[in-house]
C-alpha cells in the first residue's frame, strides 16, 4: 500500500490499487454509487443520505468509530462519468468535502473539513474490475496511531471485500 507523505498537511494520503475479480466495472460502479445499498453492506455506517440544496446534490455521511473516539461526518459532492479512453471504458467517481449551512456540525461528531477521493474502475480483461482510489481526508481530533495503521492496513482491504461481496449481492437485492 503505498502511502504519500505530503508536506504542506503532515497527514496521509492513500493510493490504493487492487482487484475485484467476477465483480464487472459496471456492477461496481453501481454498487459503490448506491447509498442506500451501502447502508445495508457497510457496518462503518451510521447515517447515509442524499439531499438537493440550491440544486447541487449534497451528501452526508456519519462513519462509526470504534469507542472511545467520537464518529466522524462528512458533508461532500460527488460525481460519477464513464470514460472512453482508447477504447478502454473507465468509470470514474470524484469526490469532495463542500461546506453546506443546511448541513450544520452535530454536537459529540467531528466533522471531516478536508476529503478529497478519486476513483477509476476498469475491466481488468476477464470477468471483474482493476480498481485505483486516491483518498485523502484529515479526520480531525486525536486519533491514536494504532488506529491510523488499521485503517492503512486492515481497514482497506477489509473494505475492498465487503465492497466484493456487496457486488455479488447486489442483483439479489435490486
Amino acid at each position: 500500500l503505498p502511502i504519500l507523505f505530503p508536506q504542506q498537511s503532515g497527514l496521509y494520503e492513500y493510493k490504493i490499487y487492487g482487484a475485484l475479480a467476477d465483480c464487472p466495472p459496471e456492477l461496481c460502479a453501481d454498487v459503490y454509487m448506491d447509498l442506500d445499498f451501502r447502508k445495508q453492506w457497510d457496518q462503518y455506517v451510521k447515517e447515509l443520505y442524499e439531499k438537493t440544496y440550491d440544486g447541487e446534490k449534497i451528501i452526508y455521511w456519519e462513519v462509526k468509530y470504534p469507542f472511545p473516539l467520537s464518529n466522524r461526518d462528512y458533508v461532500y459532492i460527488r460525481e460519477c462519468r464513464v470514460l472512453d479512453v482508447d477504447g478502454r471504458k473507465i468509470w470514474v467517481v470524484l469526490a469532495q468535502s463542500v461546506s453546506v449551512p443546511q448541513c450544520p456540525e452535530k454536537p459529540g461528531i467531528i466533522r471531516v473539513q478536508s476529503y478529497k477521493q478519486s476513483l477509476a474502475i476498469e475491466s481488468d480483461g476477464k470477468t471483474g474490475s482493476k480498481v485505483y482510489m486516491y483518498y485523502f481526508d484529515n479526520p480531525g481530533g486525536m486519533l491514536p496511531s494504532w488506529l491510523v495503521n488499521w485503517a492503512a492496513k486492515s481497514g482497506v482491504p477489509a473494505f475492498l471485500k465487503d465492497m466484493q461481496n456487496a457486488c455479488r449481492n447486489y442483483s439479489k437485492s435490486t
